[in-house]
């Protein structure tokens, strides 16, 4: 967890949400965001410090590998112990980013008769998840900029679900997460206490070439 995700917001409303500056990605909504593929993360530029919005690929590829195609390359995070992780110690320090999402995805039950479910927040808002990021250079010049998401223990309204979940960040946080503000952004990983609603939907999210609003459409129960 967590593994599918939608982002129906256009970069526009991106920039108008976050406040960032600079040229913006070309980016079509899509409700079935997976790993592997690109999507919208939020930094802070080293030199400027000014927010910025860009597309990385989902799957950390940490600068110090040798070779993206022989290294792990995970989409989550344990919160609990990136700090101490090698793969996760030094984004975490340097690099952490925001991703923009509107809901996720999650499956419960057993492998063979799992239930997808579509989660968001209650309040309608922008889900901004703590994430970190990394940009690989190869020996011929490749760059790669990959980002992971965080993750923490679940919430009750959602533990019944799943035990983890991604670590949502308050606008109030957004700021000391991203570098902009003191503060210690260790702190802000934890739990959200935002209220969450969960519904049940189809099995065609399962599937990342389907990709539509319909997919969030509750289930229609016999």
């Amino acid at each position: 967890m967590c593994g599918r995700y939608v982002l129906r917001r256009s970069v526009d409303e991106l920039r108008a949400i976050f406040d960032v500056l600079g040229a913006l990605p070309n980016w079509e909504p899509s409700w079935n965001i997976a790993p592997t593929q690109n999507a919208p993360v939020i930094r802070r530029h080293p030199e400027t410090g000014e927010r910025r919005l860009d597309l990385l690929r989902w799957g950390l590829v940490p600068h110090f590998v040798t070779d993206p195609a022989t290294t792990r390359q995970p989409i989550n995070a344990r919160s609990e112990t990136a700090a101490s992780t090698p793969m996760f110690r030094d984004a975490l320090a340097r690099r952490r980013g925001i991703v923009p999402i509107d809901a996720f995805y999650e499956w419960s039950g057993e492998a063979k008769s799992k239930q997808a479910w579509a989660v968001e927040r209650a309040d309608g808002d922008i889900m901004a998840l703590a994430g970190l990021w990394e940009g690989w250079r190869g020996q011929d010049g490749t760059v790669l900029r990959t980002f992971t998401v965080l993750t923490t223990a679940a919430c009750v309204v959602l533990e019944h679900l799943h035990h983890r979940m991604p670590v949502v960040l308050e606008r109030a946080d957004w700021a000391a997460w991203l570098g902009e503000a003191p503060g210690d952004p260790n702190r802000l990983l934890r739990s959200s206490e935002a209220g969450f609603k969960a519904w049940k939907i189809g099995p065609r999210v399962g599937n990342v070439r389907n990709n539509d609003p319909s997919l969030m459409d509750p289930l229609r129960e016999l």
